[in-house]
């Protein structure tokens, strides 16, 4: 730190919105889980407009789904999911998240933090698998990361084949979700110089809670689908194109 200029720390500090996020974290100290993410949405002032609520499964089936989303976002889609999980099924819900978002109070109780960069990443299997067993529905972003500007359509990068495996593996119904919402014309044309530069960094995450402040107010529109039995999953595909099977859902709802 003592090496970066005064100058772009005060930017840094303007771009992740420090004040504004502390100011609120303190507000909050008091709440956690579900009840923070709830809070966390009327901070944002978000008008969720949810299709299909009935397609989510009665809490008290004894039964555990795995819960998969398109990440249009990257910060407030995801808060706004776990409100309604947390709410719908008791707090009985957990994010699997970019370890750096530990670092909200509120947040932790309901997370499996993933470095996906360090040493930690090693442990990513092991941090995935004691999620499904567990006693916790699961709601995962397969994509890893936010929805990125493709051909002109903002649609996610390909999703990973492991909420398809360990659905299998735990015999949990997978149920899809889909999100409306898109960041900024600006994040997308960083994300897409980033990809063009092959910079390991993911630079346009710097700019996730700014984008977080401009949809402030916004009304977004929830989709959830019928739940596709975990016996789908079957050999007549790869987990990797059952991956893609349920992409493909997704953006049909």
């Amino acid at each position: 730190m003592k090496y970066i200029p005064h100058f772009i720390l005060n930017w840094l500090k303007h771009i992740i919105h420090e004040d504004e996020i502390n100011r609120f974290l303190w507000e909050s100290r008091s709440l956690s889980g579900t009840e923070w993410l709830e809070e966390c949405v009327r901070y944002l002032d978000m008008n969720l407009k949810i299709d299909g609520m009935e397609n989510l499964p009665d809490k008290d089936d004894g039964k555990l789904y795995t819960f998969v989303s398109n990440h249009p976002l990257g910060g407030a889609d995801g808060v706004a999911l776990g409100s309604i999980i947390g709410r719908h099924y008791d707090g009985r819900f957990r994010y699997l998240v970019n370890d750096l978002l530990l670092n909200l109070p509120g947040l932790k109780p309901v997370s499996i933090g993933i470095n996906k960069t360090g040493k930690q990443s090693r442990n990513f299997p092991a941090m995935v698998e004691a999620g499904f067993q567990s006693d916790n529905h699961m709601l995962m972003y397969p994509a890893g990361l936010c929805s990125r500007k493709l051909n002109g359509l903002i649609r996610d990068v390909a999703w990973k084949k492991t909420f398809v495996a360990k659905s299998v593996e735990y015999q949990r119904d997978v149920v899809p979700i889909h999100f409306s919402g898109q960041n900024s014309d600006k994040f997308y044309r960083i994300a897409n110089i980033c990809k063009a530069l092959h910079l390991k960094f993911n630079v346009a995450m710097i700019f996730l809670v700014d984008e977080m402040y401009k949809n402030v107010h916004q009304t977004f529109h929830i989709s959830i689908g019928k739940p596709i039995p975990w016996q789908t999953f079957d050999k007549s595909k790869t987990p990797q194109e059952w991956a893609q099977y349920v992409y493909d859902r997704v953006y049909q709802l």
